[in-house]
């Protein structure tokens, strides 16, 4: 399925679509899935506009004062799933649909989308971002076959799921850059369509800030659109590679130990927002390097060797650390394979190194653009110590094989 493929609808009539659709494709048979706030922001009235047709429709509610992307509610879901007839229908934000998703692509059944927060960019991505193991991954599975968003419902969320939203679209000021990194030195595939159509969806969330810190429909409809965009380019792309870098990868990092630690988390997309001013941080530190200072590191620079960086997932991720290992070294082998060519590539090209670095802008513009959409932009403001940033910056890069920022600083030396 690509992304022409799925009707998407942001509006009022949210509910009276999704019957529109599922009667034109004779859809009868439903399981809905959501947690207690999701079912009663929307969950309930879809489950009556459905049966009020005398379709069939079993409801799941996930309890609890958390609902994590984890197995024991992915098997909960899975349960009930296993009719492949059964049309899955996610009634929730970032957590109950990837779940749904994940679920539904085992019982190898569809799903339907119907979001109630514009907090994250997953909606329309082929990826589920589980828990598995104590490792945080995003699967490969699929994307659903319609999305219904009901603007009233997104206005009426949780003020911190909407600024949320921002914060993971913000994000696409490093990860854009990122991508750009990896094309540039590690000859990467590069897609500029894909790359503009992040740049304008970021655009214009930047340009609406305020109306989405007010959750103004009209904010709130630009958000929700954003996300959407970031998601098909994502199921487009065929990765989340040009969506999610180091500013994610933090994000992944924070909510592993804090799932480990049995602690509520931040949000995901507030996370990632206080990772992109960190981030930011990071790429004014390259912007700050001339060529002489680049060439002259990079002659004392010593690359670490697959031993040396097993050793160090193993002492940081304990019993999920042949998990990490599997993901991530597979990624040094050509860096390896090649590094004298890599070295010199950086030199070389460290003037367009430059210029991507330069369209990140500073971290405390960044900051600003988060606190005008109410945002948090600082650890603190999500509950992180220091200590728990450093570490996240020393280990997150582990979680996936991508070559980051956070990937040239460490050869050069800097961090």
């Amino acid at each position: 399925m690509t992304e022409r493929d799925i009707p998407v609808y942001c509006g009022k009539e949210a509910l009276l679509e999704l019957v529109r659709y599922c009667r034109s494709r004779e859809l009868h048979r439903f399981l809905l899935v959501a947690d207690e706030n999701t079912y009663l922001a929307l969950g309930q009235r879809a489950e009556a506009a459905l049966d009020g047709l005398g379709w069939s429709v079993q409801t799941v509610i996930l309890r609890g004062p958390e609902v994590l992307p984890d197995e024991p509610r992915i098997r909960t879901v899975l349960s009930h799933a296993h009719d492949q007839e059964l049309m899955c229908l996610a009634v929730g934000s970032g957590t109950i649909t990837d779940i749904t998703r994940y679920a539904s692509y085992c019982a190898r059944s569809s799903f339907i989308s119907l979001p109630t927060a514009p907090s994250v960019d997953a909606y329309t991505t082929g990826g589920a971002a589980v828990v598995l193991g104590g490792v945080k991954r995003t699967l490969p599975t699929h994307p659903p076959t319609a999305v219904f968003a009901d603007l009233q419902t997104l206005c009426q969320a949780p003020r911190d799921m909407i600024a949320a939203g921002f914060g993971d679209v913000i994000g696409k000021f490093t990860s854009l850059a990122d991508w750009n990194l990896g094309a540039l030195l590690l000859e990467e595939s590069f897609d500029l369509a894909i790359a503009n159509r992040l740049r304008s969806a970021l655009s214009t969330c930047v340009h609406r800030a305020e109306d989405i810190r007010r959750a103004l429909p009209t904010g709130v409809r630009t958000l929700m659109r954003a996300l959407i965009e970031s998601g098909m380019c994502m199921l487009e792309y065929g990765t989340s590679r040009p969506a999610s870098g180091s500013e994610h990868l933090l994000s992944h990092f924070w909510e592993m130990m804090q799932h480990r630690r049995g602690e509520n988390t931040a949000l995901h997309g507030a996370k990632v927002g206080v990772g992109t001013v960190l981030t930011a941080e990071r790429y004014a530190a390259i912007r700050s390097l001339r060529r002489e200072d680049v060439a002259r590191r990079l002659r004392t620079a010593r690359l670490p060797s697959r031993q040396d960086e097993a050793h160090a997932i193993q002492a940081a991720f304990g019993s999920a650390a042949d998990s990490v290992s599997e993901h991530y070294l597979p990624f040094l082998e050509p860096i390896a394979a090649n590094w004298a060519q890599i070295q010199q590539k950086i030199v070389d090209q460290w003037a367009c190194v430059s210029e991507i670095a330069a369209q990140v802008p500073p971290a405390d513009h960044i900051a600003r653009l988060l606190e005008q959409a109410g945002a948090p932009s600082a650890p603190a403001e999500i509950g992180l110590a220091e200590p728990e940033v450093r570490q996240a910056l020393q280990l997150s890069r582990y979680l996936r094989g991508r070559f980051t920022v956070d990937t040239l600083g460490r050869l050069l030396g800097l961090w």
